[in-house]
C-alpha cells in the first residue's frame, strides 16, 4: 500500500510538473516558435507572419464535422481577415496528404500545418489526449504583428470562432 502511494503521488507530481510545462501561452508573451509543412509540403513558421497579424487555431481532426465547419468558417471569411491584416492558419496533428485532401475537398485557401510529431500543440498547451488517442484541442491564438499572443480562445465554437477573432482584431486594432 505504501508503495502504491507513492507511486500515485510521483505520478501526480509528474502531470503536475508536464501541466505546468504544457501551459497556454499568455495574453501579451511572445508566440512559440514551430517549423511544420503544409498541405502542400512547403515549410511554415509563425516567424513567417511576423508584420502581420496571425489568427493560428488548432483543431483536432480533418474531415469531422466541427472542424469541417470551423475551416469553411476560417474560408469564408478569410477576405475579411486578410482586409484586416491578418493570416489565417489551421495546425492539426493530421498528416501532409490528410491536409491536401481536406484542404482540396473544402477549398482551404490557407496553409493547414501537420504537426505529426505533436511539438506544436504541446508548445501552446493544447495537447490533449483520450483513450490513448492525442488530438490538438480547438484553440485557437490571435498574434500580433511583433509575434507576441494578443488573445486566447479556448473551447471555441466553430461557427462562430472567425466572427469572434474579426471583431476582437478591431477592437485591438482601434486600440492602439
Amino acid at each position: 500500500m505504501r508503495r502504491f502511494l507513492q507511486l500515485l503521488a510521483t505520478g501526480l507530481l509528474y502531470g503536475c510538473l508536464a501541466a505546468a510545462f504544457a501551459a497556454t501561452p499568455q495574453v501579451g508573451r511572445r508566440a512559440p516558435d514551430f517549423r511544420l509543412q503544409d498541405q502542400n509540403g512547403h515549410w511554415q513558421s509563425p516567424a513567417d507572419h511576423h508584420g502581420r497579424w496571425l489568427v493560428l487555431y488548432f483543431y483536432p481532426k480533418d474531415f469531422t464535422p466541427g472542424c469541417t465547419t470551423e475551416v469553411c468558417t476560417f474560408r469564408d471569411d478569410v477576405l475579411r481577415l486578410r482586409k484586416a491584416g491578418a493570416d489565417v492558419v489551421g495546425v492539426s496533428l493530421d498528416d501532409v496528404a490528410s491536409h491536401a485532401k481536406f484542404a482540396e475537398k473544402y477549398r482551404v485557401p490557407f496553409p493547414l500545418l501537420a504537426d505529426t510529431d505533436r511539438k506544436a500543440a504541446e508548445a501552446y498547451g493544447v495537447l490533449g489526449s483520450k483513450l490513448g488517442f492525442h488530438y490538438a484541442r480547438r484553440t485557437t491564438f490571435l498574434i500580433d504583428p511583433q509575434g507576441r499572443v494578443a488573445k486566447v480562445y479556448e473551447d471555441v465554437d466553430p461557427e462562430k470562432n472567425a466572427a469572434q477573432v474579426l471583431a476582437d482584431l478591431a477592437a485591438l486594432k482601434a486600440a492602439s
